[in-house]
């Protein structure tokens, strides 16, 4: 998963539950690729939508939720690389 020079690195798969959001980024490694996951709230400021890393009491199920999810995601996506 080698990065273009000048492109903008993106994630290989996003969960999103209300404003919260997981992004699963994929890494190449000496050993294969490899997952990591970022995770954020979205809030309206003005016009403009940004990702906080801070999470309100109400986030923290949805939070759970798409943790839950991105697991998931990313032992499916190893099942398939181990069938190669």
């Amino acid at each position: 998963m080698e990065n273009q020079p000048n492109q903008p690195t993106k994630p290989v798969h996003e969960i999103r539950i209300g404003a919260v959001k997981a992004a699963i980024w994929a890494n190449e490694g000496p050993n294969g690729v490899w997952h990591a996951v970022t995770f954020a709230r979205l809030v309206k400021l003005g016009e403009e939508w940004k990702s906080v890393p801070s999470f309100q009491r109400g986030d923290l199920l949805p939070l759970a939720k798409v943790a839950d999810q991105a697991h998931t995601w990313i032992l499916t996506q190893e099942g398939k690389q181990a069938k190669r």
